[in-house]
C-alpha cells in the first residue's frame, strides 16, 4: 500500500527575521504540521539572528519586552511549583534548550541539582553567568549517563529540535525509572491558532520545525514507553502569542485586540480543552 503524502495545511512566512516563504504539512498519522522546507541544521542559526528573539536576551527595551519579563517572572515561579510537587530525594533536574537560565537558577535556588543544556552560545554564555556554568553545548545533552535526572525540562524547545526522534529516544533513557519529563510546546489547534490563520506566531518558521497536538504529542512519545499522565494550559501564551500576532497581520500591536483573542481563546479553551500552549507530564508506561 502507498503511504499517504502530507497534505499542504497552510503558505506560511517567516515574519520576524527572514521574510521567506513556507509551508505547513499535515502529517495525518501523527496529526503533526511539518515545516517545509527544513533548513539545513547547519543554517538554522542564521534564523534565530535578530535582536528581537527575545528568548536569547535579557533586554528590556521597551514595554512590550519589560510587560514579557514580568510574565516571565511569574510564569518561572509556577514551573518551580510543578516541579516541587513530584516526589524525589535526589531532586536532579535538566533543562534542555535553557535559554539565558531563568528557569534553571529558579530551580537551583529551589533545591534542584540543575544542569541545562543550550545551543545558542550568547544564551549560553548569559545563562552560565547566572548558574555558575552549569548550562553546557547540544553535545553534552548526548553524553549523559543513563537514568540520572528526577526531573527533565524543555519549554518551548522540543518544536525547535531537528532530530526530534532522536532526541526524544535520549530523553527517555536519560529519565528514571519514576522520573517526569515535562514538555510545553504551542498548539496549533488552540482557537487564537485557527484565529490568525499564517499569521499566528507560534507557527514561527522554520525555527518552530514542528507544530504539535496533543494526539502528536502522546504518540510520538509513547513509541518510547512514556505516557502523557496530565496536560496544563499554559494561559498567558494566548496573550503574548496574540500580541505578536497582530502586529504580524496589522503591523500594530493592538493591544486590545490581541487581549480579547487571547481572553476569548482561553475561554473556549475551558470547554475544547485546545490551549495555546500546553504543558505536558510524561512518565514511564511502567511505572
Amino acid at each position: 500500500m502507498k503511504e499517504k503524502q502530507p497534505s499542504i495545511y497552510l503558505n506560511v512566512i517567516d515574519h520576524s527575521v527572514s521574510k521567506e516563504k513556507f509551508q505547513l504539512l499535515y502529517n495525518e498519522e501523527l496529526d503533526l504540521l511539518e515545516t517545509h522546507p527544513q533548513p539545513a541544521e547547519d543554517d538554522l542559526d542564521h534564523y534565530y539572528e535578530s535582536e528581537d528573539y527575545i528568548s536569547h536576551t535579557n533586554t528590556k527595551r521597551n514595554t512590550f519586552e519589560k510587560v514579557y519579563h514580568i510574565i516571565r517572572g511569574i510564569s518561572l515561579k509556577r514551573k518551580v511549583q510543578l516541579i516541587n510537587s513530584f516526589h524525589t530525594s535526589e531532586k536532579k533536574l535538566l533543562d534542555v534548550g535553557c535559554g539565558t537560565g531563568d528557569f534553571l537558577l529558579a530551580a537551583i535556588k529551589n533545591g534542584w541539582q540543575g544542569v541545562g543544556v543550550e545551543p545558542n552560545v550568547q544564551a549560553r554564555t548569559l545563562a552560565n553567568q547566572k548558574t555558575n556554568n552549569a548550562v553546557h553545548e547540544s553535545e553534552f545533552f548526548f553524553k549523559l549517563k543513563p537514568h540520572s535526572f528526577d526531573v527533565i525540562t524543555l519549554w518551548h524547545v522540543l518544536e525547535h529540535i531537528p532530530n526530534r526522534d532522536t532526541y526524544i529516544k535520549q530523553l527517555s533513557h536519560l529519565l528514571k525509572p519514576e522520573g517526569h519529563l515535562i514538555i510545553a510546546v504551542p498548539n496549533y489547534k488552540a482557537y487564537d491558532a485557527r484565529h490568525y490563520k499564517n499569521f499566528w506566531a507560534a507557527y514561527d518558521v522554520p525555527r518552530h520545525l514542528w507544530h504539535f497536538s496533543k494526539t502528536s504529542i502522546s504518540k510520538l512519545f509513547s513509541t518510547q514507553g512514556l505516557r502523557v499522565i496530565k496536560t496544563k494550559p499554559m494561559w498567558f501564551d494566548a496573550f503574548y502569542v496574540s500580541l505578536l500576532s497582530e502586529k504580524y497581520k496589522t503591523g500594530k500591536m493592538k493591544i486590545m485586540n490581541a487581549f480579547f483573542i487571547g481572553l476569548l481563546s482561553n475561554l473556549k479553551g475551558l470547554l475544547s480543552k485546545e490551549y495555546s500552549s500546553h504543558i505536558y507530564v510524561l512518565k514511564s508506561s511502567k511505572s
